[in-house]
């Protein structure tokens, strides 16, 4: 059955579609979240909660609904390669329409937890953290979703999640004052050098970012994994590479630790630098391109300070 998507992004036709995927649901109460017309369609996707305790995902174009349904696959295989993964319950998933309906779990985005995360409980917030990607990045967990959904994709190569360090000499010196640029300039060398042999390839997320971990407010434990559009075949560092921004240095580093002690491997933090690197001004540039702010609402010279001083603490990149 080839894959199909919804005709425009309303909630009539998420409602059409879910009478074909979910049919209890049809009637529910509808939240939708990002449910905005856009000329991009890579972006012509969005989700929904559905009475409730319910999260519907769902596009209106090709690109995102490749995306829903690569998701879905990885559910379920990842249900037999890695069952202690906490990871969303599949409730329905179709291809025509491309809908993936999981049962909502009461937590919030690491972002919304990071500030209640101190020096007492950073211990077992790394702990888990580290738990889920040793366990993602096992050996027999890409084997065992290799030999479902082949080939994988590897995200570090997709146009939509990453920057190159080109781009980053070509276009972001416009955003800085002259020192600055230069200070890219030698950063994206030393990256690339960081980057020029292969690293190892497991299973990642792809997209491990504050958003797609979710938390408990009062245990400030993790609960739950989601948006696994991204997941294919990588290196272990490009999934740790937001972490130094998201958790700040002291949980960053923890959670290596735990990484390295769960998995018996070592963590390269050249190379974990030099995709945050890549991450952090590919994002800052997209956004200033684009007329959006940046989401603390500060600016691309403030995040290369930011960036300067994470180097100079790990000692990486130098």
């Amino acid at each position: 059955m080839r894959l199909t998507w919804l005709d425009e992004p309303t909630l009539d036709a998420v409602r059409t579609g879910l009478r074909t995927v979910a049919p209890d649901l049809a009637d529910a109460t509808i939240v939708p979240r990002g449910l905005e017309p856009t000329d991009d369609p890579r972006w012509c996707a969005a989700s929904a909660v559905v009475d409730g305790r319910f999260v519907v995902k769902f596009a209106w174009a090709q690109p995102p609904t490749r995306r829903i349904w690569h998701e879905a696959r990885v559910l379920d295989a990842l249900r037999t390669a890695a069952p202690r993964l906490p990871l969303p319950e599949v409730v329905a998933m179709s291809r025509a329409p491309a809908m993936l309906v999981t049962r909502r779990v009461p937590a919030l985005p690491f972002f919304d937890v990071r500030h209640l995360i101190g020096p007492a409980h950073r211990h077992l917030a790394a702990r888990d953290l580290a738990t889920v990607l040793a366990t993602l990045h096992h050996p027999d967990v890409l084997r065992t979703v290799s030999e479902a959904i082949d080939p994988l994709p590897d995200p570090t190569t997709e146009a939509a999640t990453h920057t190159t360090t080109d781009t980053l000499r070509d276009r972001f010196g416009t955003l800085v004052g002259p020192d600055q640029r230069d200070r890219v300039l030698s950063w994206c060398d030393r990256a690339d050098q960081a980057l020029a042999a292969p690293g190892r390839t497991v299973l990642v997320h792809g997209d491990f970012h504050g958003d797609n971990h979710l938390w408990d407010r009062h245990t400030l434990r993790l609960r739950l994994i989601v948006d696994l559009e991204t997941v294919g075949a990588g290196e272990p560092e490009f999934d740790l590479r937001c972490l130094p921004g998201d958790c700040g240095i002291d949980l960053f580093t923890a959670t290596v630790a735990h990484y390295q002690e769960l998995t018996g491997t070592t963590v390269d933090m050249n190379r974990v630098m030099a995709w945050h690197l890549r991450t952090v001004l590919g994002d800052a540039l997209w956004r200033a391109e684009a007329g959006i702010a940046l989401p603390d609402k500060r600016t691309p010279a403030q995040w290369v300070d930011d960036l300067t001083a994470r180097f100079a603490t790990l000692g990486t990149l130098n």
